[in-house]
């Protein structure tokens, strides 16, 4: 029971070691389409726990970002991290759709001042603004 315990602790540690090498290899990237992708899933958890304490987000929104923040961060995921390319696919289809559905209701000034990014990623997922 020990044993597992460490392995599951060290291949937790590896983890985060290896998305805080990521995010930090990132800022590295030549600006463009590659490093947008690359700052997706960290802009997307910023996003999130800023807008969760805005008073312009309804309640659903917040809940919704709650549950995008959740499934970036949980260990289970329905394809596995260490495959190459569509290890962290499941993420970022959930981070987009649930993103899509959070901002139907949040205003898109709100939106865009809570992303810490260039916003040009975040307005193409979103498409145009309602109306």
């Amino acid at each position: 029971m020990t044993e597992a315990l460490v392995v599951a602790g060290i291949l937790l540690a590896l983890w985060a070691i290896s998305c805080l090498l990521m995010m930090l290899f990132a800022h590295r990237l030549p600006d463009g389409l590659l490093k947008q992708v690359a700052e997706f899933l960290p802009s997307c958890v910023t996003a999130a726990r800023a807008l969760r304490k805005h008073p312009d987000v309804p309640r659903r929104a917040k809940v919704a970002l709650l549950i995008a923040v959740l499934w970036v961060l949980s260990p289970i995921d329905l394809l596995p991290e260490f495959l190459p390319v569509i290890g962290p696919l499941d993420d970022v289809v959930a981070v987009v759709l649930l993103l899509r559905y959070a901002a139907r209701s949040v205003p898109r000034d709100t939106l865009l001042g809570a992303w810490p990014t260039d916003p040009r990623l975040l307005e193409r997922l979103l498409g145009r603004p309602p109306g």
